[in-house]
């Protein structure tokens, strides 16, 4: 997996690669921690490279939603496909997460 991370306007935008499973989720987990940490609390994840994300994937996610409530914070979801996307849809997270097609039109909704 890999996470790359870049600041528009006062949007945290990351762009994940890979797989996000038992292995690399505490990496994902943690990053998102030490970004909130930081004073970071409004997040674009892109997932439009993301192959694979299992239930621990999941975890860490509410992990970082859980750190991000106490700080009026949010965490925004772009370009869920294939696998990804029928995790979210099964798992509830689309009713739990604003999730929009694209990173551009998340960005215009946060």
């Amino acid at each position: 997996m890999d996470i790359q991370s870049r600041k528009e306007n006062n949007i945290l935008v990351l762009t994940v690669t890979g797989r996000m499973d038992a292995v690399t989720a505490p990496v994902f987990e943690k990053c998102l921690a030490e970004f909130i940490a930081q004073g970071e609390h409004l997040f674009v994840i892109n997932f439009r490279d993301l192959e694979y994300i299992s239930s621990a994937g999941l975890r860490s996610i509410l992990a970082a939603a859980k750190l991000l409530r106490n700080k009026n914070g949010e965490i925004i979801f772009a370009g869920l496909t294939g696998a990804v996307e029928d995790v979210f849809k099964i798992s509830g997270f689309h009713s739990i997460f604003k999730v929009f097609e694209t990173e551009e039109k998340a960005l215009k909704k946060i």
